[in-house]
């Protein structure tokens, strides 16, 4: 059974950083692309970033672009997200998600198999 299992959210001011982690567990096989999403209230689920199986690819959404750090621990079976400069903009519940089976963009919703629990993250001024 594959599961995510998210750490790291809180509250913080406007300037602060914060690291988000995922545990997977129970994925098959080899490395897979995983990414970071974030979804405020009312909003869309949008996409953050992206790792490529070996983490040697990353991509960011323009928004987080320099402030924001995907980075992955294979020995460990973990993906991290570190998150400087934040922003009011960027509060939101924050999920990681794994690609195993779709082959589609990456930045796409529908096309990540797994999903991890969420965690809210808020920044105030």
């Amino acid at each position: 059974q594959v599961q995510l299992v998210q750490s790291g959210g809180g509250l913080v001011k406007t300037g602060d950083s914060l690291t988000l982690s995922c545990a997977a567990s129970g994925l098959p096989g080899a490395r897979y692309p995983m990414a970071w999403f974030r979804q405020a209230t009312g909003d869309g689920r949008e996409f953050v970033a992206h790792i490529n199986w070996n983490g040697g690819i990353t991509d960011y959404a323009d928004s987080v672009k320099g402030r924001f750090t995907i980075s992955r621990d294979e020995s460990k079976s973990m993906l991290y997200l570190e998150m400087n400069s934040l922003k009011s903009e960027d509060t939101a519940v924050y999920y990681c998600a794994a690609q195993l089976y779709n082959s589609g963009a990456y930045s796409q919703v529908v096309n990540y198999d797994y999903w991890g629990q969420g965690t809210q993250v808020t920044v105030s001024s």
